[in-house]
């Protein structure tokens, strides 16, 4: 299947390049920011507090970032999908289950970049880059193909559309 393939020529590539150590600690510090959506929801949660005239708006958008991770949670239990195993490309990071589609990350991130931008200001046009950043996150480390990134992302953009 085309698709298979492409997805695993991806991620070979993505394991393969640009691995010093350096690079590889600090992506890994970054990824494990977004565990559990945590800094999305952290993000969120300051606007809620700091922005006092939008807070409803914050907390709506918090709300969203938070569904969007517990839907992708509901989504993995259904399609099962293990997470990569590709000899000799171990993965750099533990993760918290072993299931990979969609990935949360991607949900929760791009959710976030959705669901904020509108109330985030000049900090707005950061937020896209970002949330990819976060999401190729985890190709770099080993623990989704790139499959799982793209329906993270797809899902967290339509959930943080409705959380706007």
């Amino acid at each position: 299947m085309a698709v298979a393939r492409a997805d695993l020529a991806v991620y070979r590539f993505a394991r393969t390049h640009g691995h010093a150590p350096a690079a590889q600690r600090a992506v890994a510090a970054f990824s494990r920011t977004g565990e559990h959506a945590a800094l999305w929801l952290a993000v969120g949660a300051a606007g809620a507090v700091l922005d006092r005239p939008r807070r409803r708006r914050w907390t709506r958008a918090v709300a969203g970032v938070g569904g969007a991770y517990a839907l992708n949670t509901a989504l993995k239990v259904v399609a099962r999908r293990q997470r990569p195993r590709i000899e000799g490309l171990p993965a750099l990071i533990a993760t918290p289950t072993q299931l990979s589609f969609p990935s949360a990350h991607a949900s929760s991130s791009f959710a976030a970049a959705r669901a904020y931008a509108p109330l985030a200001g000049p900090a707005a046009p950061l937020l896209p880059p970002l949330a990819a950043a976060m999401a190729a996150s985890r190709v770099y480390l080993g623990v989704h193909y790139p499959s799982d990134i793209l329906a993270g992302a797809l899902l967290g953009t339509l959930v943080g559309e409705l959380a706007r």
